[in-house]
């Protein structure tokens, strides 16, 4: 390798240069606005790198011995994969952004959250698989190796589908769910006897956050195949009942006007159901049931305990005879007459 000075002295002042011309970049992209402070963050070292590298090559690449020029390509390409998955990062982040998560109706923010995310793991899954090929490509028995191999292309396809059926089994199933809204980000669902909600959706698996912060991981392919229950698939308004096992003597109007007060009195309820009901009637006790709503399931749940400890109070405090107990009747056996002389020897003896 013979490189000469005035090569090498245009290569440390063009990449100079270059280094400042992209440090004035990102200054100027973060003082645009927050979107573009993302774009800056996630594309400011793969742009360096590359545009380093292709430097380097228009420069001094010629003079370069062959092992030389073969490392720089396989550094291009390497940096130009990583520089396109930055900006791929950088779009998806920069519309989630856009997407109002929090709000109480955010059935589309997450619906949109969930096709951003799964549609750039895929592209920067294509984006890898392409630069290493491209990589492969660059050395030349692989070129050969490629040639001699298209004619059994078919064969090798079909023992590849085979080995990968599970695999790519959940890639198909994870872009099914992105755009068949079976599930999104963010979703309550019940699995497997759980309950959570969704964290993360990838092309090959599912992360469920579990009430108690555990972490249940499914592979995608179970929500196309198995049955599940998705609480917030048209929208996270819930009802949910509250369920007293009483005596026979309870006064349920009373109970009614007390579930009134108890709905009315707390934020938790979103007002729009509000039923007290008797649905069954047993020998012992009467079951009366409490239908109530809220916009989502947290609130649900802490509404459904308010009102059960309310309604204990108001029957220990108000009807305590109504709580459950077993009657059990005792009567006398009717004798047979006796006539007096039976009584009188009875009494003697």
């Amino acid at each position: 390798m013979s490189v000469q000075w005035p090569l090498l002295a245009v290569t440390a002042g063009a990449l100079s240069v270059f280094f400042v011309v992209a440090h004035l970049l990102r200054r100027m992209f973060r003082k645009l606005g927050r979107h573009t402070v993302v774009m800056a963050d996630h594309t400011h070292h793969p742009f360096r790198w590359f545009g380093a590298t292709a430097i380097v090559q228009a420069t001094i690449g010629r003079a370069l011995s062959s092992g030389w020029q073969h490392l720089i390509t396989l550094v291009l390409i390497a940096t130009g994969a990583w520089l396109l998955t930055g900006v791929l990062t950088a779009v998806e982040r920069t519309a989630m952004s856009r997407l109002r998560i929090g709000e109480p109706d955010n059935l589309r923010a997450r619906r949109a959250q969930t096709q951003l995310a799964v549609v750039r793991r895929f592209t920067v899954a294509i984006v890898a698989v392409l630069a290493l090929g491209a990589m492969l490509m660059t050395f030349p028995a692989a070129r050969a190796a490629g040639t001699s191999l298209l004619a059994s292309a078919g064969i090798i396809g079909a023992i590849a589908a085979l080995a990968a059926q599970s695999l790519l089994g959940n890639v198909f199933a994870g872009l099914q769910m992105a755009f068949s809204d079976a599930i999104r980000i963010d979703d309550v669902v019940i699995v497997e006897g759980e309950w959570g909600r969704i964290e993360e959706i990838t092309l090959t698996y599912v992360v469920v956050h579990l009430w108690d912060d555990r972490r249940l991981v499914m592979p995608t392919s179970y929500f196309m195949s198995k049955p599940f229950e998705n609480w917030t698939r048209t929208g996270s308004w819930l009802l949910g009942t509250v369920e007293l096992d009483l005596d026979w003597t309870v006064d349920t109007d009373g109970m009614r006007a007390e579930l009134d007060d108890i709905l009315r009195g707390t934020e938790l309820w979103d007002g729009r159901t509000n039923v007290l009901q008797v649905v069954d009637a047993t020998n012992s006790v009467v079951r009366v049931r409490a239908l109530v709503s809220a916009k989502d399931a947290p609130l649900l749940w802490d509404l459904r305990c308010l009102v059960r400890e309310r309604l204990v109070k108001w029957i220990q405090a108000h009807e305590p005879d109504s709580r459950p107990r077993i009657r059990v009747e005792s009567g006398r056996t009717q004798l047979s007459p006796r006539s007096p002389g039976e009584e009188t020897i009875q009494g003697t003896s």
